[in-house]
């Protein structure tokens, strides 16, 4: 009899890409498929295969909308996938939006090499060895994560050991140049590390198309939706509930009820967790048993600004922009952080703390995030419900201008200052925010806010870093505007956050308890993260594992 195993296909040292296959002797089912993302080597994992054959999949589980959690759906049902893809509502109607909008862009880069490719003949040829190059070391990267298993399956069997990647902190490199320097202290070469390191440059993806728009439409005619606390079995043997993540609208936090073998295991995929308190969506669930317990770690070793502290900074940065006659320029993503930031400056202008500054949002997408945020107004928090009950407007900028067509976006830079504009994507990795950047990189009176996580090897945190020349279009470009950052309006958990979290299930109990979970796994986190975080998770009593990509761990 097959024994129960989990093999981690992304989001393993990574905060991208997160997929997690359980494979009982009865089931397969796939717990998020999402898109790496961030550096071209990062995103080249994406042509990776999968490591299993998608028409065998029983059942697909889907945490939330956030590309980096859904984005390969279209390419899981273009393989063979053909079941239901399972998600609440809010995260249905938002993962649609979101898919559709990938596979536009992807057909857009096909269009792009081709551009490029007649225009510069003589370059194709190194180009794709490069290409190639970057796809053989991710090839490799997996295969040094499944030589592993057999290691992993006797340590986690006898109840799990710290396993942070070797030589993580060798890898890190904040640069400050053009190119990045060397890691240090290496007595052996780490592929993983390899793969991450890049230079802060933006380069268009020249790849031919993941996916397409008809991809991710059949993708989307899979999607069914399940209510918030309903059991129900999507597999044999599994049953599956969706419990409220706080981290966007329609987040969840999915717990897995297997039996398997004649015995029976509690699995709970964090998925992303929010904050406590944030506004419009409510709180992360807090859970107090199970066997085994995949957490993020994305704020692993890092603490948030308090929420009134980030505030107060979004306030003076705002109030300094128009005492200069300057832009602000604000990277978010389309949906929760744009909605948030937006929430926040709505309150402020009602508590006369800012000028009434025109808001450029600068985002089809997120437009049309906010119209399903309004339609789930179920999901919302006490006050925000509160808000809209005596007729008042949270999800909207009195002087806000919706930019829908690239044209638009091209003529803000002629707006009379001073404005702001909040446009996508969070990380600089695209989208109109980098068009914005072009104008403004070297423009001593614009003000870069960054109100999120920047993952490693992205553009945004060699920005956030303090790099001082940077390669847009493969053009080398001064930065002259004025970078400012605010911790407290990310919309993950904070590391005091996360114990908090985790720390639940150990309460009134210890190790070999029922309910106590045997193994903690650390995913979504950048090694630095997780070096940070594990001891902490030890400390509290856990065994704890931090996967490799395309590893497998059999359990007990």
């Amino acid at each position: 009899m097959r024994a129960m195993d989990i093999t981690f296909l992304g989001g393993a040292t990574t905060v991208t890409g997160s997929t997690h296959l359980i494979t009982t002797d009865r089931a397969r089912v796939l717990v998020d498929c999402g898109m790496f993302q961030g550096s071209p080597n990062e995103s080249i994992r994406n042509r990776v295969p999968f490591g299993f054959d998608p028409g065998t999949l029983d059942a697909v589980l889907l945490t939330h909308a956030h590309l980096d959690h859904c984005g390969r759906l279209p390419l899981l049902v273009k393989e063979g996938y053909g079941k239901t893809i399972l998600a609440t509502a809010g995260t249905c109607e938002l993962a649609s939006l979101v898919l559709l909008d990938s596979g536009h862009l992807h057909e857009e880069f096909a269009k792009r090499e081709s551009r490029w490719e007649r225009r510069h003949p003589d370059l194709v040829e190194a180009d794709d060895r490069k290409e190639a190059a970057a796809y053989q070391a991710a090839i490799d990267l997996a295969a040094s994560g499944r030589s592993e298993e057999a290691a992993v399956e006797t340590r986690t069997v006898a109840g799990g050991t710290s396993s942070a990647p070797p030589d993580a902190a060798g890898g890190e490199h904040v640069a400050t140049t053009i190119e990045p320097e060397p890691p240090h202290d290496w007595a052996t070469r780490d592929p993983e590390a390899e793969l991450r390191q890049q230079p802060p440059e933006l380069q268009v993806d020249l790849d031919a198309p993941l996916y397409t728009v008809e991809d991710a439409e059949r993708a989307i005619a899979q999607f069914r939706p399940i209510d918030y606390d309903e059991e129900r079995e999507v597999a044999p043997g599994v049953w599956a509930t969706f419990l409220d993540a706080g981290h966007i609208l329609g987040s969840a936090i999915i717990r897995l009820r297997v039996q398997d073998g004649g015995k029976e295991h509690v699995i709970v995929c964090s998925g992303d967790l929010g904050r406590p308190g944030t506004p419009i969506i409510r709180d992360p669930t807090y859970l107090t048993s199970a066997d085994y317990v995949l957490m993020e770690s994305t704020y692993g070793g890092r603490e948030h600004e308090r929420q009134d502290e980030a505030i107060r900074i979004l306030a003076e940065t705002v109030r300094l922009v128009a005492e200069a006659d300057g832009v602000l320029l604000v990277p978010s993503f389309a949906i929760g952080r744009t909605q948030e930031v937006v929430w926040e400056l709505d309150r402020l202008i009602e508590r006369g703390e800012i000028p009434l500054l025109p808001l450029y949002l600068d985002s089809p997408m997120a437009t049309k995030a906010t119209g399903i945020y309004r339609k789930y107004s179920d999901y919302f928090d006490e006050e925000t419900a509160k808000l809209l009950h005596e007729g008042a407007t949270p999800l909207d900028y009195p002087s806000q201008s919706v930019t829908n067509t690239a044209k638009e976006s091209g003529q803000i830079q002629y707006a009379k200052r001073p404005y702001m504009i909040v446009a996508s994507n969070g990380m600089l990795t695209g989208g109109r925010v980098v068009g914005h950047l072009r104008h403004l990189i070297d423009d001593p009176g614009a003000t870069l806010l960054f109100v999120g996580y920047q993952g490693e090897g992205t553009l945004g945190s060699h920005l956030q870093a303090g790099a001082k020349t940077v390669k847009l279009d493969g053009q080398v470009r001064q930065v002259r505007c004025k970078i400012r950052s605010i911790a407290g309006f990310s919309a993950h958990a904070d590391e005091n956050e996360l114990l908090d979290w985790i720390g639940r299930f150990a309460a009134g109990k210890r190790s070999g308890d029922p309910g106590f979970p045997r193994t903690v796994f650390l995913v979504h986190g950048d090694p630095e993260a997780q070096v940070a975080l594990e001891p902490k998770v030890r400390a509290l009593g856990f065994e704890t594992h931090v996967p490799r990509w395309h590893e497998r761990v059999t359990l007990d």
